[in-house]
């Protein structure tokens, strides 16, 4: 099954920081093997089918690693490199293809590609070089956004207002930072189930409803707890002056 030759239990234990990557992949089983694989190693991934959801996950969100499969139905793979590296986008960008010929690989690095992985492969190639794009050096991505007095930082997804903080559960960490990355802005709980769970077919409405309830509970601990605002009829909101700055 595309070279996934290693048992997903055996994947190596949880690396020091965790990772929010994105797994563009159309085929739904090696998806799921991979996103099995990253999450037991110790990581986030978030993984969505098609180029168009693709450049809208990178709109919305900060990932430390894209892993990219080159031939996507529609807007194809090198289509979404190359406008997310015309849009400003610094994270590294791993292709997956079937595509083996020299000038394929030339041509996904001159759109942008860091690296490039040929099907069928094995699981721990790709894995040792998604750790090794992590290890680039510090800087080279935006680590945090700030909005008027708080900041949230991405990697420790921790909120820290004045001299207090408060560390988030990933999905918590990940609503708080598509609120803040479009303030001002009204969402109703789809839209937040859509952008912010994309890949997770058992999560509803109500879930939403649920994480928006223990976020508010998490901010309270750093007098934050109204940031996240309701209102009748639109959805949720942080209203902002100014939107949400890289840090």
């Amino acid at each position: 099954m595309h070279g996934i030759k290693v048992m997903l239990e055996k994947a190596p234990g949880t690396l020091n920081t965790m990772a929010k990557l994105l797994l563009v992949e159309d085929d739904s089983e090696l998806a799921e093997r991979l996103v099995d694989w990253f999450t037991l190693e110790g990581h986030s991934p978030e993984c969505v089918t098609t180029g168009e959801d693709a450049l809208q996950m990178l709109e919305g969100y900060t990932f430390d690693v894209i892993i990219l499969d080159w031939g996507l139905p529609g807007i194809t793979g090198l289509m979404v490199c190359q406008r997310y590296r015309k849009s400003g986008g610094k994270a590294p960008v791993l292709f997956l293809t079937g595509k083996g010929d020299i000038d394929s690989k030339e041509a996904g690095l001159d759109a942008g590609g860091d690296d490039y992985l040929v099907k069928p492969f094995d699981v721990r190639e790709l894995s040792a070089r998604v750790k090794s794009l992590l290890r680039r050096p510090a800087g080279l991505l935006p680590t945090g956004l700030k909005l008027r007095d708080m900041e949230l930082e991405l990697e420790t997804r921790t909120v820290k207002v004045g001299g207090k903080s408060v560390h988030l559960m990933p999905k918590q960490s990940a609503l708080l930072e598509f609120l803040m990355r479009h303030p001002n802005r009204p969402f109703c709980a789809k839209a937040l189930l859509e952008a912010v769970w994309p890949s997770e077919s058992d999560a509803s409405e109500d879930t939403v409803r649920t994480c928006v309830k223990t976020l508010r509970r998490q901010l309270e601990t750093v007098g934050k707890e109204d940031i996240v605002k309701t209102i009748l009829g639109s959805g949720y909101l942080i209203e902002s002056d100014s939107a949400a700055v890289r840090s």
